[in-house]
């Protein structure tokens, strides 16, 4: 479970940073004259401690060992673990995962390797799946109002300080439900999450765009119910589609083609990042809800499920297509009648020609 939490952490302390920049927008607000340089330059301060930390932050062991300096790797493992038997222990580890990798990579070009991703069907499949769910972390709306959120509450017809103060409350919401993920995110898994998130950010959603029909003239309550409903929104989003798109494509792709799937993947989010920010108005306005409504489909579809603490040996199998499935059953109907010394027909012996005999010889690309 540690394996999980410790990469949902970056979600975590991101919308950690996000409440943090609120805090501060809320601090400076009322100085005159200065107080957008002040907002623009709060970003400096937690700065400061993050460059003075790097210095203290010891060097990945498994960066060092692709560099030959296994030495440096082993120091930078005694400072990670409790003991020399544990890093002694890890270090071994390591080395024959790279050994293993640089045997299954061979002689392919990092433009091979990608163009696989698209082309053999178990990484093709791994990339959808993470192209969905980094897709829908920047289509969902998360970031509208994490970045506009004050525009969204001026609009609702609140005063600029007042708008700052409900922003306050939804960086609070979505850092605080950020934490029941790391219990949860292998307790009930990826998809499970996603699941049972998104039907619920979208009608929290829907409730949103309903409230926006109250006359403002009733300021109190056309105002207060698009608070709630977009903290709502925040808290349903915070323990599923936050942490879950970054965990869940780190582990998608096998060994082999871990790296340049992962970087596909973030390339993915931060494209679809840039398009939010240059067509968010209209966006948001034409696709937005429904989007969010056809995404739970998507997750059902694509995202198998994943949960627990082992997860290495899930790059030893492959995930099969239909043909191939019966392809094995037929394989083990054979079997059981070799045993059973049942007389085969000559058809059932010969055993299929289909695509699932091409299959088993793309197995080595699932280690």
């Amino acid at each position: 479970m540690a394996a999980a939490a410790l990469v949902m952490s970056w979600q975590m302390w991101n919308a950690f940073g996000i409440f943090l920049g609120f805090s501060a927008n809320l601090i400076v607000a009322k100085v005159p004259h200065i107080s957008w340089r002040l907002q623009l330059g709060s970003a400096f301060i937690p700065a400061v401690p993050l460059v003075l930390g790097v210095y203290f932050c010891p060097e990945s062991p498994r960066w060092y060992m692709k560099k030959g300096m296994y030495q440096d790797a082993y120091r930078s493992l005694l400072r990670l673990r409790n003991n020399p038997v544990q890093a002694a222990r890890d270090l071994y580890y390591i080395h024959a995962q790279l050994e293993l990798e640089a045997e299954i990579i061979g002689q392919h070009t990092y433009m091979k390797r990608f163009t696989e991703l698209f082309t053999i069907p178990r990484l093709r499949r791994a990339s959808l799946a993470a192209f969905t769910v980094m897709m829908a972390q920047q289509m969902c709306g998360i970031n509208v109002i994490a970045f506009y959120s004050s525009n969204v509450f001026v609009r609702a017809g609140t005063s600029q300080f007042e708008a700052l103060w409900a922003s306050f409350g939804f960086g609070l919401t979505n850092f605080i439900f950020a934490w029941p993920a790391i219990w949860t995110i292998d307790t009930y898994g990826r998809r499970s999450l996603l699941l049972f998130t998104f039907p619920n950010m979208a009608w929290s959603l829907l409730a949103v765009a309903l409230c926006s029909l109250i006359p403002q003239s009733n300021k109190e309550l056309h105002v207060g119910l698009m608070a709630f409903f977009i903290y709502l929104f925040g808290a349903f989003y915070s323990p599923g589609e936050g942490p879950v798109p970054f965990t869940y494509s780190a582990e998608v792709f096998p060994l082999s083609h871990r790296e340049v799937g992962m970087g596909w993947a973030v390339a993915t989010n931060l494209f679809w990042a840039a398009v939010l920010g240059i067509t968010l108005p209209r966006m948001l306005d034409a696709m937005g809800i429904v989007i969010t409504k056809a995404l739970p489909w998507w997750v059902n579809r694509y995202i198998f499920m994943r949960k627990g603490p082992e997860l290495e040996p899930l790059y030893h199998f492959d995930w099969p297509t239909g043909q191939a499935r019966i392809d094995q059953m037929c394989a083990i109907d054979r079997a059981r009648a070799q045993l059973r010394g049942i007389e085969m027909l000559p058809d059932m012996q010969e055993g299929p020609s289909s695509p699932g005999q091409k299959y088993a010889s793309r197995a080595r690309m699932n280690f």
